[in-house]
């Protein structure tokens, strides 16, 4: 069981997986922050305008995909990186929801 032990703690696919995790937790913080942002200006175009703005929508699905992905990767889920290190293109693959 120790021999176990220590040869996964040698494995340094697994210690670069770490480190890309601990780098996408930061990445993912600001991503939150972001996402926030995004929830008061379309709460203030509602306020102001009475609908939505459709560029902020786009952008907060495309970010909020992002966001899961990242979650994914975090959770073990997929070994696949988020962007930077794989195609911004991932994030197109939730259907948009209907328009009112």
């Amino acid at each position: 069981m120790q021999q176990q032990i220590n040869e996964n703690l040698k494995k340094i696919d697994t210690w670069k997986r770490i480190i890309f995790m601990l780098v996408f937790a930061m990445i993912d913080s600001i991503v939150k922050l972001l996402i926030w942002l995004i929830v008061l200006l379309q709460v203030g175009s509602v306020l102001l305008t009475g609908a939505t703005n459709p560029n902020i929508l786009g952008f907060g699905r495309s970010l909020s995909t992002y966001h899961y992905h990242i979650l994914l990767f975090l959770t073990f889920n997929t070994e696949q990186l988020p962007f930077p290190f794989s195609d911004w293109n991932l994030t197109a693959e939730l259907e948009p929801p209907n328009q009112q």
